[in-house]
């Protein structure tokens, strides 16, 4: 059992100066805008903080500033392509004090499910603080996260907690939740995106926010309203988030960057191979979350 009981999880995304090299010092200051905005732990860096464009030697360090400086909980993104690899980064991070840490299926590989509930357990294994799995199939195309490959991670880890969940396959998930309730009571699950009320409905009480750098105050006005039971109520603010959402399409590190450079929050550009959005497509952003935002902070 563990004691660690995620709620409002934000996702920051990663300053880069003009040379592409990481900019702790606005790093420090976006950490601290979370904290503000009503963030409950950070969890990074995800793939929204371009993950798999830094090193293990900037992934040690992002999480080792981010432990030192944050107010809450540092979740920390092991994933990578072979389970030493990520089970080094996840001893890292335990090391630097981390509260848990979170891994993907395997990047590029796409292993049958016995080789998947291996790659898990041996990161489990590696550490003891909390692993929570993300399940996030359109990042991770190929490679399935199933009901009974968690049911059988549960029996092989006692510091298995829970799954963040991206794929919104609601069958999957309630035949998750049956089941592993039975054998883990704890067992956390976790939206991996904005669209909570769902979620919520199946049991989900946490939620992962990539939005949270743009509206934070939406999505804990939605948060709150969910975990109070207000599901009906809820409706409106979720509408919004879904408007939202669909403004940012298709999504990731450039549309991002741009949104918080338009809330004056700049984070720098992407790294390549990325690129920031065009002239006309941020304007055509700037047009488009036009009275979305009016409610949410500007600046740091």
């Amino acid at each position: 059992m563990t004691a660690l009981r995620l709620g409002l999880v934000h996702t920051p995304v990663m300053p880069f100066g003009p040379d592409h090299a990481i900019d702790f010092d606005r790093l420090g200051k976006l950490i601290d805008f979370h904290a503000r905005e009503g963030a409950d732990a950070l969890a990074l860096p995800m793939h929204a903080a371009e993950s798999v464009s830094l090193p293990e030697d900037e992934k040690h360090a992002v999480v080792a500033f981010a432990v030192k400086r944050a107010k809450v909980p540092v979740i920390a993104h092991v994933s990578e392509a072979g389970s030493a690899l990520a089970a080094a980064l996840a001893r890292q991070a335990e090391s630097a004090g981390a509260a848990a840490v979170v891994a993907t299926t395997p990047y590029y590989w796409t292993p049958p499910p016995a080789m998947v509930l291996e790659h898990f357990v041996i990161i489990g294994d590696a550490v003891k603080i909390p692993l929570f799995v993300h399940n996030a199939p359109d990042d991770m195309a190929g490679s399935k996260v199933t009901a009974d490959m968690m049911i059988k991670l549960i029996g092989r880890l006692e510091n298995f907690a829970g799954l963040i969940d991206q794929s919104l396959d609601w069958q999957f998930l309630i035949e998750l939740m049956t089941l592993a309730k039975k054998t883990r009571p704890d067992f956390q699950l976790l939206g991996g995106n904005e669209l909570f009320v769902s979620a919520a409905a199946i049991g989900a009480t946490g939620l992962l926010a990539p939005l949270a750098g743009i509206a934070p105050r939406l999505i804990r006005g939605l948060f709150d309203a969910v975990r109070a039971g207000n599901l009906f109520e809820a409706r409106a603010t979720q509408e919004q988030l879904a408007a939202l959402r669909q403004a940012m399409k298709p999504g990731g590190a450039p549309q991002l960057k741009a949104a918080m450079r338009i809330m004056s929050r700049d984070c720098g550009d992407p790294r390549p191979p990325l690129l920031p959005l065009d002239a006309p497509a941020a304007k055509a952003l700037v047009d488009a979350l036009a009275g979305i935002l009016a409610a949410e902070p500007r600046g740091w």
